[in-house]
């Protein structure tokens, strides 16, 4: 039985260099690993962002790594989270697990209309400068986390572009991860960080999925990898050790996940579905 390979999908305003620290520990493990640029983030900002757009992206990762042939575990967090929940129940082959991280909470109601208004304001504003800055290089202006980028993020490694936003939000609007969640055949991890916002539906999500595993890492906010990256590398590599056992033991169609068994002094609390 070949190891699973992994391939890391980022969330909205970011890019692959989020998994940089996944990257190198899943490769000293032993493990191949890939993360992809969305459309519309890092190398690929002048693409539009639609999910098919994303689902080819996707598609060309699996087809990369493993000789196209090994299973595969999709790492989402926030957008690439509802991204890899989605593409897993519509496009499951080769599949052999998922961690989504900072996505249980569906994307609608009043919270995407908020956010998609201040997406809209910030594009305006970020068009201004760029009008303002003219020839002026390079052109800075902060971001909503306090960083200097320039207005094309042609240098920041997380690459951010607000118009992205609004493509993103139109495409998952009224859409349900549950509903995704219950085509899932997978096994399914949910890592998110103790103080991260879109944590209001665990227990609906966990619901959905008998089988499913949560795994809350202390202190950590929305971006849980990159804020806690020892922390979600051993959930991670700890993930993997669980697949590979399975999957040499069950039938495809028979295995569930098993506990993530992470050590009492970690302070990471672990729930089993429901």
């Amino acid at each position: 039985m070949r190891r699973p390979a992994l391939v890391f999908i980022h969330g909205v305003r970011s890019s692959s260099a989020l998994w940089d620290a996944q990257i190198r520990a899943a490769h000293a493990a032993g493990y191949e690993a890939v993360a992809v640029d969305l459309p519309g983030h890092g190398a690929r900002r002048d693409e539009r962002f639609t999910l098919d757009n994303a689902f080819t992206v996707i598609d060309d990762a699996i087809a990369s790594v493993g000789e196209g042939t090994s299973p595969v575990v999709l790492v989402g967090l926030s957008l690439g989270g509802y991204v890899t929940l989605e593409y897993a129940a519509r496009r499951p082959a080769r599949l052999a697990g998922v961690i989504a991280s900072a996505c249980t909470c569906d994307p609608k109601g009043k919270p995407v209309r908020m956010y998609g208004q201040v997406a809209h304001h910030v594009t305006r504003a970020i068009s201004s400068v760029q009008a303002w800055a003219g020839r002026w290089t390079p052109a800075l202006v902060p971001d909503l986390a306090g960083r200097r980028l320039r207005v094309d993020g042609s240098t920041a490694p997380f690459r951010p572009g607000w118009d992205v936003v609004t493509d993103m939000l139109g495409q998952l609007a009224g859409r349900s991860s549950i509903e995704n969640l219950k085509q899932i055949t997978v096994p399914i991890w949910f890592v998110n960080g103790q103080r991260d916002h879109l944590r209001l539906e665990e227990k609906k999500y966990l619901a959905a999925v008998p089988t499913s595993r949560l795994v809350v890492i202390p202190k950590a906010g929305h971006d849980v990898s990159f804020e806690a990256p020892h922390e979600f590398n051993r959930v991670m590599l700890t993930v993997l050790e669980d697949i590979e056992h399975e999957r040499a033991t069950q039938p495809a169609t028979a295995r569930t996940p098993a506990p993530v068994d992470v050590p009492a002094a970690s302070g990471v609390a672990v729930a089993h579905g429901v």
